[in-house]
């Protein structure tokens, strides 16, 4: 009997969109080819037993505020859900010794800046007070297929509410480069660098326009909210979700690699598995996808043109994974505040960040790359057996494929052979920030950009944000301009996830707003 939607990939938005579908009494079926759902969102115990390693995504901030959990909390929350709370967000450590940091605690976080700049500590809570009133707007926003009528509604809305100075002042942050938007609004060099930290978590080094937004909804975000995790671990969502799916009626099929897309003329039908097996779907093929996968590999050389283009979708730079077992949390010179925080980003400059990026997509191994440290364990203590703890550290930008080594130190050769080598450098570069870190590891796993795409096809080149969210990639060009709808070329079949509006993150934006697209509501 055949389904009314079949879905292509178990990660978080093609689950998204399955369980609301089920919820609308539709037949759905989700098959993933890994053994474990949850694509880039996923928890094991990579180290040593008793330690529980996010392996790609930590920051479930955008999971926990978004529309698709307000709409399912329930579901989700009966099926095993489960958050903590960072209030201690984030923070940057720089060569001196020095810190700055943001926590949910406003005055906490103005008085640091102040002690750095007076004049940007006011700034700083002026900016917070400011997007309690944008926040709504910016995040239903957000939340509207691009381009929609629905959107225009909102930007309408934010006009009448805020008034015409705000839409253009928004409107030139969407199209600011980091470096040009911080200094129109902050004096202090390192304010504005602990800010554009946040871009490079995407592919916006501080010169590349459209990378400001990322560094203020972040900031303020973080300020104004905090941040969650996952409690026992980030996959909490993904096993919830999977529960959530099933208990209604629907089928999470794992193992389960479909090898094409079945057509009658220009209409999806179904899927075909590795296997053989065919699988009829009435309404939709819905694919949580890459472009490159799926009209690359999954529909390569059918249905023309715009197939061929949408299969050029630009990835990102790489990324690599270090994860640590250790004795002890950071000792972290600039002070042990530190150690209560989520994130400590090691980017200690404009120059750093902008020189890391151009190594980078010069095929070089950067010499001093852009670290984001997690110390999950500082805040939900079950990651780890009890006094141990695990670091969760994420190197950006890299090249995915090594041409020669910025600092001139490891001979050039594929990822597998060069990988221990440089989260060895990695390894010493969180050293010299945290004098001791090396006698405290217990154990240590490296995943390279090879063995991110290799785990999740999705992130192709180890592109961990499953393409670039350049101006020419994001919007109304996500994936391509004419399709940023989840609709494609072929009739019934759709796509979802990070290569799609509203681009990377665990928010669950792209699964839901085409579930309700054909679900109705």
């Amino acid at each position: 009997m055949p389904y009314d939607a079949v879905v292509v990939g178990a990660g978080v938005n093609g689950l998204a969109t399955a369980l609301h579908l089920v919820s609308k009494g539709w037949k759905v079926a989700v098959y993933e080819r890994n053994s474990v759902a949850g694509g880039a969102v996923k928890t094991r115990e990579l180290t040593l037993p008793g330690f529980r390693h996010d392996l790609y995504a930590m920051n479930l901030g955008l999971f926990a505020g978004s529309p698709f959990y307000a709409a399912h909390r329930e579901r989700l929350n009966a099926a095993g859900l489960g958050f903590v709370s960072a209030q201690r967000c984030f923070a940057t450590a720089f060569p001196d010794a020095t810190w700055l940091g943001v926590e949910q605690d406003l005055a906490a976080t103005a008085a640091r800046i102040a002690a750095v700049n007076a004049s940007d500590a006011v700034r700083w809570r002026t900016m917070v007070e400011a997007f309690a009133g944008a926040a709504p707007h910016m995040f239903a926003l957000l939340s509207c297929e691009m381009p929609s009528w629905q959107a225009l509604r909102v930007i309408w809305s934010a006009w009448r509410a805020q008034g015409t100075a705000w839409v253009a002042d928004t409107a030139r942050l969407l199209v600011a480069s980091p470096r040009a938007w911080l200094d129109e609004n902050f004096d202090s060099e390192k304010l504005k660098v602990m800010m554009a930290a946040w871009s490079m978590h995407l592919d916006f080094a501080p010169d590349i326009a459209g990378g400001a937004l990322f560094s203020y909804l972040e900031s303020m975000a973080e300020q104004s909210f905090g941040m969650a995790i996952g409690r026992g671990g980030a996959d909490t969502i993904v096993t919830a979700l999977v529960g959530a799916i099933e208990a209604a009626g629907g089928e999470v099929r794992l193992s389960n690699e479909v090898a094409g897309i079945l057509t009658n003329g220009n209409t999806a039908t179904g899927v075909v598995l590795a296997n053989g097996d065919r699988v009829e779907a009435t309404r939709a093929v819905v694919a949580n996808l890459h472009p490159r996968i799926l009209f690359g590999r999954l529909l390569k050389g059918q249905h023309g043109a715009a197939v061929e283009r949408l299969a050029k979708f630009r990835p990102g730079p790489a990324t690599m994974m270090v994860h640590l077992a250790v004795n002890e949390l950071p000792r972290w010179r600039a002070g042990d505040a530190l150690r209560d925080f989520a994130y400590v980003h090691l980017a200690p400059s404009f120059a750093a960040m902008a020189k890391t990026y151009g190594e980078a997509m010069a095929g070089q191994l950067p010499c001093e790359p852009v670290l984001v440290v997690g110390q999950p364990t500082a805040i939900d203590a079950s990651r780890a057996p009890p006094g141990r703890h695990v670091l969760w550290v994420q190197v950006r930008a890299l090249p995915p494929r090594i041409l020669g080594d910025a600092a001139g130190e490891i001979a050039a050769a594929a990822w597998s052979d060069v990988k221990e080598a440089y989260a060895d450098r990695v390894t010493a570069l969180i050293e010299r920030y945290a004098p001791g870190l090396r006698s405290s590891i217990l154990a240590r796993a490296v995943l390279s950009p090879d063995d991110l795409e290799r785990d999740n096809p999705n992130l192709v080149d180890g592109d961990s944000v499953s393409g670039s969210h350049h101006l020419d990639q994001n919007f109304l060009f996500r994936p391509a301009f004419g399709w940023s709808r989840y609709r494609t070329p072929v009739e019934k079949l759709f796509m979802v996830g990070a290569s799609t509006w509203p681009g990377a993150g665990t928010g669950a934006g792209s699964g839901f707003m085409l579930a309700k697209a054909l679900a109705g509501a």
